[in-house]
């Protein structure tokens, strides 16, 4: 690179935890290679954007930055790269239709980011548009030894597997990240004291299936102990378990160990036996609804939150109604709620079509979200008069005269910063006073 600075690359986020957390390796495995990062994408030689395929709403906000950046690319030199599971499952796309992407990398093809932009900006100033492209599968990149280069925070993101051998009908994952490969449980803690050594107050675990971790005689239980016993940390946390194999050892880690959060956040995605099998879910709504008994027998303050998928194929009202009741049953303090959209290359979109009209698919969604913001009201509004350990993150987001910060049950709390002013990392104790269906208001306990 005939430059006197380093390239300057600027690098967005799309979708899952999981991506938040690659975004931090691609950082590191670029800063390590000498390129600088800027927030400022009108003085960056690369835009990077590390891309989502499971759900529509981050796949089209993909190409509608990727037509914002045809302008840009007009006034000036600029290499412009796709990465993760969009460049995994849509290369011949992206390819085909976007001609103004430079470089594919998947997500287990990180290591190679530094040559491939290298090759773009040469191929430029060459005048040669050549694509780069690095998208095979691995069977065994974990990313073990790359320390991930993490912004300021309080949350410290730690995948500790890649991949998922479920094959979930609706779901791209096997195909975009691979098989599952747990990574040594040696390089996670010290991946966890390292976090608590720069400031992190809080761990969460991540993979596709945490419950399926397994190295050597670890399982995903003793990992979980393990990093929550690291000094420094305050909270641990988890996402996500798959229902069909939740151990009782891991319901007793929870249970127990006063700084693992006692919060599980548990995707039902159905609550009708036939859709759920469709799903290839591998439990049936019974079995579902024992575990939430399991668990709330064990830990009755537990905070359960959930997974739901509106409008599968062939999806009928009285189907759907089950879903309907389940949420009613359960009551779960909160449900990320989505309508189905067919994702290429999985099972459902092989096997079935997509033939719930898209009107019907929202009439659900907004019924199912009708529903879960009255439960989730009800809910908080158990905690008025009650006092709360609260993380604090920072800022509020309606003011910048307010504070926010997460309950034990990663319930949000918002409380004035002239009532009690306190920096991100810090624990505090806070009363609170009245609720919303997604915050809780604090103020100083009395």
């Amino acid at each position: 690179m005939n430059q006197q600075r380093p390239p300057q690359v600027h690098l967005e986020t799309f979708g899952c935890q999981m991506n938040e957390y690659d975004s931090e390796l691609v950082r590191s495995l670029l800063t390590r290679d000498g390129f600088a990062f800027t927030d400022d994408r009108e003085r960056a030689d690369v835009i990077l954007m590390n891309t989502c395929a499971i759900r529509e709403n981050a796949h089209n906000k993909v190409y509608t930055h990727l037509s914002d950046l045809r302008a840009l690319k007009r006034q000036r030199p600029l290499v412009v790269g796709v990465l993760g599971c969009m460049a995994q499952n849509l290369k011949e796309e992206l390819t085909e239709k976007e001609p103004l992407v430079d470089v594919l990398a998947g997500p287990d093809s990180y290591r190679h980011l530094p040559g491939l932009i290298t090759k773009a900006m040469e191929s430029q100033e060459q005048g040669e548009l050549r694509r780069q492209m690095a998208v095979d599968l691995s069977e065994y990149e974990t990313y073990d030894d790359v320390a991930p280069d993490r912004r300021d925070g309080v949350n410290a993101w730690i995948a500790v597997m890649r991949g998922c051998d479920n094959f979930c009908s609706f779901c791209v994952v096997p195909y975009t990240r691979g098989r599952e490969r747990s990574r040594e449980p040696e390089g996670i803690v010290a991946e966890a004291r390292l976090a608590a050594a720069k400031g992190f107050k809080q761990v969460t675990l991540l993979g596709q299936n945490v419950n399926s971790y397994r190295h050597g005689d670890w399982d995903f239980a003793r990992l979980l102990v393990a990093v929550a016993d690291v000094p420094g940390i305050e909270r641990v946390r988890f996402t996500s378990p798959h229902p069909k194999d939740f151990p009782a050892a891991l319901l007793e880690a929870v249970v127990s160990h006063p700084r693992i959060c006692k919060h599980i956040h548990l995707p039902v995605q159905s609550g009708n036996d036939r859709i759920l099998n469709l799903m290839s879910r591998t439990y049936s709504r019974s079995a579902y609804l024992g575990l939430v008994d399991q668990i709330r027998s064990s830990c009755p303050d537990i905070v359960l939150t959930t997974d739901v998928i509106a409008g599968f194929c062939s999806e009928s009202d009285e189907e759907f109604s089950d879903t309907y009741r389940l949420l009613e049953e359960v009551r779960y303090h909160a449900a990320f709620i989505f309508k189905y959209s067919e994702r290429k290359n999985t099972i459902a979109a092989r096997k079935w079509p997509d033939d719930i009209p898209e009107t019907v698919k929202s009439e659900r969604v907004t019924a199912l979200a009708d529903l879960q913001r009255r439960i989730s009201h009800e809910r908080n509004r158990a905690y008025l008069g009650t006092t709360l350990s609260v993380l604090v993150e920072g800022d509020a987001k309606r003011s910048s005269l307010q504070s926010k910060g997460k309950s034990d049950g990663n319930i949000t709390v918002v409380w004035s910063k002239k009532s009690v002013p306190a920096d991100p990392g810090q624990m505090i104790q806070l009363s609170v006073y009245d609720c919303s269906a997604s915050t809780l208001y604090a103020a100083p306990p009395a």
